[in-house]
């Protein structure tokens, strides 16, 4: 087997996508017909695959996942698929609780929100590619890896020249040898590079540095212009991070992680659910003014306290209700202070006042305001013009922070 067939990480991802068994067990037997006995987590030691073919991987293995500089373990990868319904407080309880039944002998990684929200993302098929994701061990070219891992994941294998040409499936025997003794034409890679391929990607890389346009440096100043990009990750350096709206915790919020998505991203507006226990979720937008090119994913919480110091950086918008409890635990605790270096926006009642603490916060909070619920959603053409006011004044402000299509502000 080669290194694509063997890689734990698109093992799991091509078993999800198949809805095939994943297995923990306490047996590396890979070649019995029969499924393993399922084991507990703390006791597996091997997890069997049974898509594309049957295989046993030891669950202690590192992956291509790197956090903090490290590999993470598959039991951890796992782990973390298996809760990736539940709230944050509630995996982390889960794997103190798998740690204590290891009893030493391993420890389950706990992810940051954003990691465990890249890595189910990348699990599910939502993204083809993970800035904590290292590409295969000899293959510096990450498309060659996606597209071996794009055909394992729709289970087809890649066609002969002959069956290319043929467009089908089967091939008359004689016809096959004709084509098969047929000499193939050099294509431009060929011509450039010879026989032996040649890996040109740093070339990228040196020309990147070179074609950036870099501001002028102010005479008054000596601060960093803040056009210069955060690297989330010192190996992907050009990659654009993904901006962080929060969220009001606050009961009385009009907008919740129940009804957020449909409202930003589908523009109409509905009642939040209160049984809704998502404590995270993103959503995509194109931003034409900074990337007409594709969409921008926005992480959207309702709280800060998974938050790595950086992260603050991205931060790119705040909803709140005027209740001041809800800044305790952010990086600027007053509001006055908050709405200076954060766009705030308030959405009410279309025909209510703002809270009289909306005014007091300062020039920097965009009021919106939505038609009341009526109990249906007939009538709530007037959403969408909300909708589209917000996201303007969000890309406003961005543009003025330093985002721009391959990155982001180095402080706000």
């Amino acid at each position: 087997m080669d290194a694509v067939d063997q890689d734990p990480l698109l093992l799991l991802r091509q078993s999800i996508a198949s809805g095939s068994s994943i297995i923990p067990t306490t047996s590396p037997d890979d070649t019995s017909s029969s499924s393993a006995p399922e084991a507990n987590l703390a006791q597996a030691t091997h997890l069997q695959f049974t898509h594309p073919r049957r295989v046993s991987i030891p669950i202690d293995a590192p992956t291509r996942f790197i956090s903090n500089d490290s590999p993470v373990d598959l039991r951890s990868i796992y782990f973390a698929w298996l809760n990736r319904e539940v709230a944050i407080p509630e995996y982390n309880a889960s794997a103190t609780k798998l740690n204590d039944e290891l009893a030493g002998a391993s420890t389950v990684h706990k992810f940051a929100f954003v990691e465990r929200l890249d890595l189910i993302t990348w699990l599910e098929g939502a993204s083809e590619e993970s800035e904590y994701i290292k590409p295969l061990a000899g293959d510096k070219d990450s498309s060659a890896v996606a597209a071996a891992a794009s055909a394992a994941l729709k289970g087809s294998a890649a066609p002969t020249s002959a069956q290319a040409k043929s467009g089908r499936g089967t091939l008359d025997p004689r016809l096959a040898q004709i084509y098969n003794g047929e000499r193939p034409m050099g294509d431009r890679n060929t011509v450039l590079r010879g026989i032996k391929p040649t890996d040109f990607s740093h070339v990228r890389k040196l020309a990147a540095t070179i074609m950036t346009k870099k501001p002028l440096p102010s005479s008054s100043s000596t601060a960093p212009a803040p056009s210069q990009s955060l690297a989330l990750n010192p190996k992907h350096a050009q990659r654009r991070p993904d901006p962080i709206i929060l969220l009001s915790p606050s009961a009385s919020s009009l907008l919740r992680m129940s009804n957020v998505k449909s409202f930003l991203e589908g523009g109409r507006y509905v009642p939040p659910d209160s049984s809704s226990t998502a404590t995270m979720l993103h959503i995509t937008r194109v931003m034409k003014d900074i990337d007409p090119s594709r969409p921008m994913r926005f992480i959207l919480v309702e709280g800060p306290e998974q938050f790595k110091p950086e992260y603050w950086n991205r931060v790119v918008a705040v909803f709140t209700t005027g209740q001041s409890w809800q800044f305790k635990n952010y990086k600027w605790s007053s509001a006055t202070e908050l709405f200076k270096h954060v766009l705030g926006i308030y959405v009410g009642w279309r025909g209510d006042q703002p809270p009289d603490a909306i005014k007091s916060f300062g020039k920097r909070i965009v009021t919106s305001q939505v038609d009341k619920w009526s109990g249906s959603d007939a009538s709530r053409w007037r959403d969408r013009e909300v909708v589209e006011g917000v996201w303007k004044a969000i890309e406003g402000n961005m543009r003025a922070k330093g985002w721009k299509r391959d990155a982001a502000p180095v402080a706000i």
